[in-house]
């Protein structure tokens, strides 16, 4: 069974969510605020983590960036309906996927589906390399000479797809169908805030140097020097 934490102070919430989860084979370990997870994660990394951002004391936001100070385990941030800050704060920090209060829970597993979909490697190996990066699958890394950096479950399958296919324009609709599946649309704007934290990233590892290129009116492309 697949553990997942679940951190809510709406303790009618967290018991719905857990009962509803455990009829599809989930465990759930509940959490009233933010204060436990992280030393949490030391005893055992769960499949994906479920946080509201409206927590008291500690909100979910100053929570999500120490998670990813530790753990490279996918997170789904649950947010108020529409409030867009909130949301494009959370992706910017390393969330996987946001999800609007009120939810379905339906549409809360199907989300914790891709996420986990998203987090597998691929078994065509474990290596991926382009441009002097190496793509790691098991460990979510990405390297270049040497220097490494961690990759959310999103960010990973992003660069999967861009280094797989270097100097080829990919749109974002065919971005989406690779990195987080049929569960979303085509104009789903988020993935521009994964692209600029993968960039961000990437260029910490390649002297500043851009590897991901904006084609404008039609996607993304993993840019590869000439020799």
């Amino acid at each position: 069974m697949k553990n997942i934490f679940l951190v809510d102070d709406d303790l009618r919430l967290r018991r719905l969510v857990a009962k509803f989860l455990g009829e599809y084979g989930f465990t759930t370990r509940e959490f009233p605020d933010g204060g436990a997870v992280v030393e949490a994660l030391h005893e055992g990394e769960p499949a994906a983590v479920i946080l509201d951002i409206m927590l008291p004391g500690e909100n979910g936001l100053s929570i999500l960036k120490r998670i990813r100070e530790e753990s490279a385990v996918p997170v789904i941030m649950l947010t108020a309906r529409g409030d867009d800050e909130d949301r494009i704060a959370g992706l910017e920090l390393g969330a996987d996927d946001y999800l609007p209060k009120p939810f379905n829970p339906r549409e809360l597993l199907a989300r914790i589906n891709a996420v986990l979909r998203r987090s597998q490697p691929t078994p065509a190996g474990d290596r991926i390399e382009a441009g002097g990066f190496v793509l790691l699958r098991k460990r979510r890394t990405v390297s270049r000479q040497g220097q490494e950096v961690e990759l959310s479950a999103t960010e990973h399958r992003l660069l999967e797809a861009l280094m797989s296919y270097p100097g080829t324009v990919l749109t974002r609709e065919a971005l989406l169908n690779y990195a987080r599946g049929k569960d979303f649309g085509p104009f789903d704007r988020s993935i521009d805030v994964h692209i600029s934290k993968l960039r961000t990233k990437t260029e910490q590892i390649s002297g500043g140097k851009r590897c991901i290129k904006t084609v404008w009116g039609s996607g993304y492309m993993f840019e590869v020097e000439e020799p």
